[in-house]
């Protein structure tokens, strides 16, 4: 769980992720808050807790990469500090990636909405994600719906086995690069599946900036050129 400025909210999901019926450790990596939520993962206590705290902000995806160098147990999952995914979709994830023919799970949105028969707020930010989905898609002839999100589920040997680079919200991206890549090279496949979002907006404390979709884009036509790693 990368954090960062989320005092709001923190202490909300970490109740809801503790409340998922599965046993896990839960890692916290504060990327050196300044509104009081570092002083707030200090207190924290909980037995499944562990917390990292850097030194100084590293932006995400370096935090995504310290929690995953981290991890023991035997699957590891993503899941931002705010509530806009709902850890009660981790069990249906699970089920899945434990199959054999299955690498790595995404838990895609796009999929989620049309479950319900919604549709994802048309902003800014889905126009930047759609567009590096179809980019995506194209570079490495795959049909998923939504590389952007944050529930990526897959072994923690495989995570930590990646040699993952990037330190900024290009990660998303990376990810399921190395996943496609990796998934094809076993015979396996990477599986989406449909999940809850709730999104929110700048005001409400959203990070992401168009310069990070800059910064995915150049990593998604990187990461399809690159040498395998590991």
């Amino acid at each position: 769980m990368p954090v960062y400025n989320e005092r709001e909210t923190i202490l909300e999901i970490l109740d809801r992720v503790r409340a998922v019926d599965v046993e896990k450790e839960i890692i916290i990596v504060d990327n050196c808050s300044t509104d009081g939520t570092r002083e707030i993962v200090q207190e924290i206590s909980f037995p499944e807790v562990r917390k990292i705290f850097q030194d100084r902000n590293r932006m995400k995806g370096n935090s995504v990469k310290k929690g995953i160098a981290a991890a023991e147990g035997e699957y590891t999952i993503i899941q931002d500090a705010d509530l806009e995914y709902d850890p009660r979709d981790y069990l249906p994830l699970l089920e899945v990636v434990e199959r054999d023919d299955v690498l790595a799970v995404l838990g895609s949105r796009v999929l989620g909405a049309a479950q319900r028969g919604e549709v994802l707020p048309p902003d800014a930010f889905a126009v930047g994600r759609d567009f590096l989905n179809d980019w995506f898609n194209m570079l490495f002839s795959t049909q998923l719906t939504d590389i952007a999100t944050c529930y990526k589920l897959a072994p923690t040997e495989l995570l930590q086995s990646l040699e993952l680079v990037s330190d900024g919200f290009d990660l998303d991206f990376e990810l399921p690069a190395r996943f496609v890549i990796e998934a094809r090279s076993r015979g396996m496949q990477v599986v989406e599946l449909p999940i809850r979002y709730y999104p929110r907006n700048l005001e409400e404390g959203k990070k992401i900036r168009w310069t990070d979709g800059i910064a995915s884009l150049a990593a998604i036509t990187r990461f399809r050129f690159a040498r395998p790693s590991g």
